[in-house]
């Protein structure tokens, strides 16, 4: 099912749940080449969610800043390729919500453990704003905030499962969105965790 959440802007319930078992074999692969880190914010902050990328760049964030690097600044390798699992599920997600045209070259991978969160913020280190963000949801459920283009409107909570997608682009670009703390919980295929995949047109 679609729920529109503002222009340019969807949840798609349940979009990626048959294949979420596939998606998560191919994870496997990624954080065996690319492990997970926690990364450290230019304030000198650790960040609590871990993270780790596929794709032709990887986010990172360390003292000197935010931005998209080729290379895993922890392995000193390119990070690694992203599963055709990965590129058919956000390009086909992107289609149902209108942006035929997407092809992703970044994948952020974000495992959240019970309490973790991430503030509303804006997706803004990408070189190509008229592509869209998708995130797809697998493991423990959790709370989508969805927030409008300044950071002081009050943010719609979505809840989030196994399997949803969310998608925004167009005059929702750059909204401000974030993810409430995980409460605690356990899922037959992640544990006490919780996976999000944000696909990005990154350079």
């Amino acid at each position: 099912m679609k729920l529109r959440l503002a222009d340019g802007a969807a949840l798609l319930q349940g979009f990626a749940a048959a294949r979420s078992d596939n998606l998560l074999s191919a994870l496997q692969s990624i954080v065996s080449a690319a492990p997970f880190r926690h990364m450290v914010t230019p304030g000198g902050f650790r960040m609590s969610v871990a993270m780790t990328n596929c794709g032709h760049a990887g986010w990172v964030s360390d003292p000197s800043g935010y931005r998209y690097d080729p290379v895993d600044p922890n392995t000193g390798q390119p990070w690694p390729a992203m599963p055709a699992v990965f590129f058919d599920v956000a390009t086909q997600a992107a289609a149902a919500v209108g942006f035929e045209n997407f092809e992703p070259d970044a994948c952020l991978v974000n495992r959240y453990e019970p309490g973790t969160r991430i503030s509303l913020h804006q997706d803004k280190d990408e070189r190509d704003f008229t592509a869209p963000i998708v995130s797809v949801s697998l493991g423990l459920p959790a709370v989508f905030l969805f927030g409008g283009l300044k950071r002081s409107e009050r943010p719609v909570r979505i809840p989030v499962k196994n399997g949803d997608v969310v998608v925004w682009g167009g005059p929702s670009r750059l909204v401000y969105h974030g993810v409430a703390p995980l409460p605690e919980g356990e899922h037959p295929a992640t544990g006490r965790t919780r996976i999000n995949l944000t696909f990005r047109k990154a350079l």
